[in-house]
């Protein structure tokens, strides 16, 4: 898991949750950024942020775990993805820990989600998503899904972050999917 400094860390923090629910591990890197975000958009301390990843790693750190190929995981996700954080993933700039673990992800032809934060879009922000598809990465802006009628900012915040781990593999546990019917609903 990758946070880097657009608005939205809601997702990740979600993402985070969500995970641990499911079972999965969790490796975290914090772009000094996303540490800003953080403080504008949370009351979560670093401390408390980190404690909700398994391993957390510092953003220098381009030789922790995660930085290299060798080392196994599911995939990873980008939330939020800032364009700054996509053009160095789209162009394989690995200059931190966050940006070279995206790049392991493609190098290693394991999923990679990045929940882009950014509107209106650039042609330059268009052509680094274009390129970042081509090399196999999901961009993912995270789009609420009117139709299942949140209740709420944080049904769509948590739908988001549960696509996001869906493309992961990550069964979510009552992920509502379009055309399945839920209980308030009952059979059609």
């Amino acid at each position: 898991m990758g946070i880097s400094g657009a608005t939205g860390i809601c997702y990740a923090v979600a993402v985070l949750e969500l995970a641990r629910k499911a079972g999965w591990e969790t490796h975290l890197v914090v772009s000094p950024a996303g540490q800003q975000t953080r403080a504008y958009e949370t009351d979560l301390s670093a401390a408390e942020l980190a404690a909700m990843a398994d391993v957390v790693y510092r953003p220098a750190d381009v030789g922790a775990a995660i930085a290299s190929g060798s080392f196994r995981t599911g995939g990873m996700i980008v939330a939020p993805c800032s364009i700054r954080s996509l053009s160095a993933i789209a162009y394989s700039l690995g200059d931190n820990l966050l940006t070279r673990a995206a790049d392991v992800a493609l190098k290693e032809r394991r999923p990679l989600v990045l929940m882009v934060r950014e509107t209106p879009l650039t042609l330059g922000h268009l052509r680094a998503m274009a390129a970042a598809t081509e090399s196999g990465a999901i961009v993912m802006p995270p789009v609420p899904a009117w139709y299942l009628r949140p209740a709420g900012v944080q049904d769509i915040v948590e739908h988001s972050a549960a696509r996001a781990l869906d493309l992961l593999g990550v069964d979510v546990p009552n992920l509502p999917r379009w055309g399945e019917t839920t209980a308030e609903e009952g059979e059609s």
